[in-house]
């Protein structure tokens, strides 16, 4: 068995990253909460690119339905919790990166972790944990990389200046505690984020809508497509090694979408065109909840 090296692990990252840069990501802590499809492609960018520290919190276990897209589960995972898996993979690849893993616990420590991590990765499709990362990022000053969930892949920063997800979508939980939202806070929360990416995008075009509306109406679990959730994730780790190495962002607090099928991106509307379009949204919705 070879011997294990950081600098012949990384040798080929420079020419993309200077050698200031590659230490610099060595000493980075990066908190993925969700190991799953898009944190778990998220997490794997990280750790080829040498991220010397991850944090990583999932309270569910990998399942065969999990397969088609999530990048950490394998037959051999199966049953196995999902963040300590996944560390046991990233170990595979640096042996050297300090991985700390948490569980359904994970929020008795949500301070603690934003605090020491670098950047934040949001990779759980879960309201309540999603509002505790997003607060608390606020208070610590931490930038949050997050996606929408959506037909096509997409990528959103939120610095501790911007507008939280739930503040720009008008979601009714603000001033609500992020454990005590009720299934109607839940319901409208996952519709106006439907309706955002129903009026930014092309979505619409890619998915079969009927089941959709199973979606949206809460009947169904989340669609989920390996090329959509791989390139979302790897788009989200992307932007954390910016935040990390103290570059530009290629997105901003309304982020974008990526389009393969066109080969475009689709950036969000001028605020005049979304207001003419949300109404069209809106009762293309109402029409797919009603059938």
């Amino acid at each position: 068995m070879s011997t294990f090296s950081y600098q012949e692990f990384t040798t080929r990252n420079l020419g993309f990253v200077s050698q200031a840069e590659q230490d610099a990501l060595r000493d980075a802590c990066v908190f993925v909460c969700g190991t799953g499809g898009m944190g778990g492609s998220a997490i794997m960018t990280l750790i080829r690119a040498g991220v010397g520290r991850l944090i990583l919190a999932d309270l569910d276990s990998f399942e065969v339905s999990n397969l088609n897209r999530q990048l950490f589960a394998t037959l051999g995972t199966v049953d196995h919790d999902k963040a300590m898996a996944t560390r046991d993979q990233c170990l595979q690849i640096n042996p050297e990166a300090e991985i700390e893993v948490l569980g359904a616990d994970w929020s008795d420590h949500a301070d603690r972790l934003v605090q020491t991590a670098d950047v934040v990765i949001n990779g759980t499709d879960d309201l309540s944990a999603s509002l505790l990362l997003y607060r608390t990022a606020r208070i610590n000053r931490r930038k949050v990389i997050d996606a929408y969930a959506s037909p096509l892949p997409s990528v959103y920063v939120t610095g501790p200046g911007d507008p939280m997800p739930e503040e720009r979508l008008d979601y009714p939980t603000q001033g609500t505690l992020w454990n005590a939202l009720t299934p109607e806070m839940r319901d409208a929360a996952a519709a106006a984020e439907a309706e955002y990416v129903l009026t930014h995008s092309s979505s619409r075009h890619h998915v079969d809508l009927s089941l959709a509306g199973e979606v949206i109406a809460g009947t169904r679990s989340r669609m989920s497509f390996a090329p959509m959730v791989i390139m979302a994730g790897t788009l989200m780790g992307g932007e954390a090694l910016q935040a990390v190495l103290r570059r530009p962002h290629g997105a901003d607090y309304r982020g974008w979408f990526l389009n393969p099928h066109t080969g475009k991106v689709e950036r969000p509307m001028p605020g005049f065109l979304a207001a003419l379009m949300r109404p069209l949204v809106r009762r293309q919705m109402n029409r797919l909840l009603a059938s």
